[in-house]
């Protein structure tokens, strides 16, 4: 039995820039945190005495004797890449629902990678599981997504993440002192919508319109500095981290007519009425989690008039995607994907 534990995440500034059609040709750069809620994925081989050969668990069970049967995109794709002909049991289990907003897709897929690798008895770089994931997600199944998620997920930490117009890319440690980041995160509120939505449908309007939003996507990117010299400078009060959040926002918003509507505009301007400095939408757009850049002692203020949300507190995660349980039953070394793959 082997169980995975892998974070999902927010981000700050530089969303949209993480779209290989964009930072191919302008680079790109993302200010993200990993946070303290997970997506969990445990997986077995499964004895041969059953009428089916896979047992699949999330949000549905799937009984099924081949691969291609599987109803669940990212576990059919991953079975198939990794050339599974082992009869196997996976479980998903999640802090936080999918489709909100916090990057629970690549979540899952680097959870996945993660435990299959580690029942194959073969250790995986947080970068390996990093790129493995952007390839299932951008080259397999053909959606449309940046590819910050599935770092985030992968190594954990507050970083800046650079995009090269090369492919590559970088990750930078945020460093601050300690009072500052408990500040940071004191002051951060996130509230669940109740709404979800595939973020690719809504991610996809957007990467059409890249072309037409090519001004607001370059301050998008400038601001990502931005915001780094504004948390080290210990002047600054985190309130002007709000405001900055709050620019992004708008230009956010002026990426798709699908990025917004009325629930999510009446949310936002009740949490600004309330206190809050700034705030933005996670994801895509279109619903999900929102989150605030909130003093504390206007917290009680925001949350009352946001009461009828779900408010979920957290912190920063600084593990990345690791392994809680390792028993592998069965040594079967392979390389990440089997020699057929695109990879």
């Amino acid at each position: 039995m082997i169980i995975s534990r892998t974070p999902f995440r927010l981000s700050f500034f530089g969303g949209g820039t993480d779209y290989p059609q964009w930072f191919h040709h302008h680079g790109g750069a993302v200010l993200a945190t990993a946070i303290n809620k997970y997506c969990y994925i445990s997986a077995r081989h499964l004895p041969p005495f059953f009428a089916h050969r896979h047992r699949i668990v999330w949000s549905q069970v799937e009984l099924v004797k081949e691969i291609e049967e599987i109803r669940h995109p990212v576990i059919r794709s991953v079975l198939k890449e990794m050339d599974f002909q082992e009869g196997l049991e996976i479980h998903h289990e999640a802090d936080l629902p999918a489709r909100s907003g916090l990057g629970s897709s690549s979540t899952f897929t680097v959870g996945l990678l993660h435990t299959l690798q580690a029942l194959r008895q073969r250790m995986t770089t947080h970068r390996e599981l990093a790129d493995a994931a952007i390839h299932i997600e951008q080259n397999v199944l053909a959606e449309a997504v940046g590819c910050q998620d599935q770092i985030c997920a992968a190594f954990g930490g507050f970083n800046r993440i650079d995009f090269h117009r090369d492919g590559s890319y970088e990750l930078t440690p945020i460093i601050l002192p300690n009072d500052r980041l408990q500040e940071l995160e004191g002051s951060l509120m996130l509230f669940f919508s109740g709404i979800t939505r595939f973020a690719s449908n809504v991610a996809r309007k957007k990467i059409d319109n890249l072309n037409n939003r090519s001004q607001e996507l370059q301050t998008m990117h400038g601001m990502v500095q931005e915001g780094i010299d504004l948390l080290q400078d210990m002047r600054r009060p985190i309130d002007d981290f709000g405001t900055l959040l709050h620019q992004s926002w708008l230009l956010k918003r002026s990426l798709s007519d699908a990025v917004t509507n009325p629930t999510i505009d009446e949310i936002y301007h009740e949490a600004i009425q309330a206190g809050a400095s700034g705030g933005k939408l996670m994801g895509a757009g279109g619903g999900g989690f929102m989150f605030f850049v909130v003093r504390p002692a206007l917290q009680k203020r925001v949350r009352e008039r946001l009461r009828k949300l779900v408010h979920v507190d957290f912190r920063f995660d600084y593990t990345g995607s690791k392994i809680l349980i390792f028993d592998p039953d069965k040594p079967t070394p392979h390389p990440i994907f089997s020699p057929n793959s695109n990879k």
